[in-house]
């Protein structure tokens, strides 16, 4: 028999046998994500799955600056979500992404307090008064740069104090690691108060929330990078996309970020 038939036979023997050809391999893409995210991603990612047949997406939540550090040191990381502009961008300034920091959402901060406000917490004021135990973050946290921000436009308010922001940080009584253990230990009564991100408040059912005076509220801006190191460059710069895409900007206003800052 020569070759052209051989190759014929071959052909229609593999054709008779009915196998399906083999699909391809599903892709885990890792995503670390700001720990006030979780709850976003979470709703998100049978959205982004259900788009991208043969994806899966694989979170790492902790505070931003944490793990900023871990890709820079050498952590499998496809795509980077941080509550700020500040530590994708010094991805970008690194070579360690691969492509522009995309800012895609943003929020405010709220002040909340702990089950019963034992501590009679009215306004943001009350957090300078003595024995007043706050809960913060650690001060390479996002969180803290906003808090921070904040209390000094309080401080230029009619009614506080030239000191506030002195005797605020003099209250706190412990550094989380991220924005959620804050939300935990308020919740759990472990402190008074602590100051934390809107869309953090709305989501606890146990916290209550403390009105910020008109004007001194800040507002947070969250940025998304593809990583340079990633295995699955196409679809880590599809995820930063989708943070964007309308169907994820509407989840995101659920829970009340706002809208998108692209």
């Amino acid at each position: 028999m020569n070759p052209a038939a051989v190759l014929a036979v071959a052909v229609a023997l593999a054709s008779c046998s009915g196998a399906a050809p083999a699909s391809p391999a599903p892709v885990e893409l890792t995503v670390f994500a700001a720990a006030s995210l979780r709850t976003a991603l979470t709703q998100l990612a049978p959205m982004f799955e259900a788009a991208h047949p043969g994806v899966r997406l694989v979170f790492s939540f902790d505070a931003s600056s944490t793990l900023r550090t871990q890709i820079e040191q050498g952590a499998p990381a496809d795509a980077f979500a941080s509550a700020d502009e500040k530590n994708p961008r010094a991805l970008v300034d690194a070579g360690l992404a691969a492509g522009p920091s995309a800012a895609f959402t943003a929020n405010e901060l709220a002040v909340i307090v702990a089950p019963g406000n034992r501590a009679g917490i009215a306004t943001p004021a009350d957090l300078a008064r003595p024995g007043v135990r706050i809960v913060a973050a650690g001060d390479n946290v996002p969180i803290t740069t906003y808090a921070n921000q904040l209390i000094a436009n309080l401080t230029r308010q009619p009614g506080y104090p030239p000191d506030y922001a002195a005797k605020v940080a003099a209250n706190a009584v412990s550094r989380e690691d991220n924005v959620r253990a804050i939300l935990t230990k308020i919740e759990l009564g472990e402190g008074d108060a602590g100051i934390v991100y809107a869309p953090d408040a709305r989501s606890s059912g146990r916290v209550d929330t403390i009105p910020i005076p008109s004007g001194a509220n800040v507002v947070a801006t969250y940025a998304a990078v593809p990583i340079r190191a990633s295995s699955h460059p196409a679809e880590a710069k599809a995820f930063v996309d989708f943070l964007g895409s309308p169907g994820a900007q509407a989840v995101l206003q659920s829970l009340g970020f706002v809208g998108s800052h692209r």
